[in-house]
């Protein structure tokens, strides 16, 4: 096999300029921001919950021991977390940290759903563009007789757009959204970990927030005629 008969500028254009210009107008610029920052996070170091763990520690071993009236948060560099001890020491409660936690997880599942719905949407649309070159190409087919030059190039490029699109939705954009769906799970166990965690290191700690109790109607008791 020679590779340099499997590259064509103009079979590339089409599939590579029409995927991307259809997933622009399908998806609109604030998906694509969105998937953009998620791809972005692929390249970052994960999260984890042994470091998580490390950093939260000497706090959680200050609220064991000193209670949760006399500490002060400490930054661990994470926002979730950072915010979450934070409204935990201020209201005295786990309830708070819990909450932070699930609003932070709406927000990181609503960015992963996105990227993968962008992400599908290409490639559904590259192989649609891999036949739209071949239509292109043997549109370009002489009229008035065969010319086998022509014939033949109109061939090379039918059949170089089907494999461009081809490759391009099943080699990059499909493993691309499976790798965000599993970087964004596996950074949701492993929060989740660490939350399980915190709630059993604290839980003897912190006191249950107290519900205010709400005036009961004692029922009249009924009087016979």
């Amino acid at each position: 096999m020679q590779l340099p008969l499997l590259i064509d500028g103009i079979s590339a254009t089409i599939v590579l300029g029409g995927t991307a210009l259809a997933t622009v107008l399908r998806a609109g610029w604030h998906e694509l921001a969105v998937t953009g920052q998620a791809l972005g996070g692929l390249w970052h170091p994960r999260f984890t919950a042994e470091q998580a763990k490390a950093d939260l520690a000497p706090q959680v071993t200050a609220i064991v021991r000193d209670g949760v009236l006399r500490v002060t948060p400490r930054s661990t560099g994470d926002r979730e977390f950072d915010e979450g001890t934070e409204a935990l020491i201020r209201e005295r409660s786990l309830d708070p940290l819990i909450a932070r936690h699930h609003t932070f997880r709406r927000q990181r599942m609503a960015t992963a759903n996105t990227a993968v719905r962008t992400l599908a949407q290409a490639a559904e649309l590259g192989p649609v563009f891999g036949m739209v070159g071949t239509l292109v190409s043997l549109s370009q087919l002489p009229t008035g007789g065969l010319d086998s030059s022509a014939l033949n190039g109109a061939i090379s490029t039918a059949v170089m757009t089907t494999l461009y699109g081809l490759l391009l939705a099943n080699l990059v954009l499909a493993p691309l959204a499976r790798m965000v769906e599993r970087h964004a799970q596996a950074e949701e166990n492993a929060r989740q970990d660490v939350i399980d965690w915190l709630t059993a290191q604290l839980e003897s700690a912190v006191p249950p927030r107290v519900q205010p109790l709400r005036p009961q109607v004692v029922p009249r008791e009924r009087q016979h005629v």
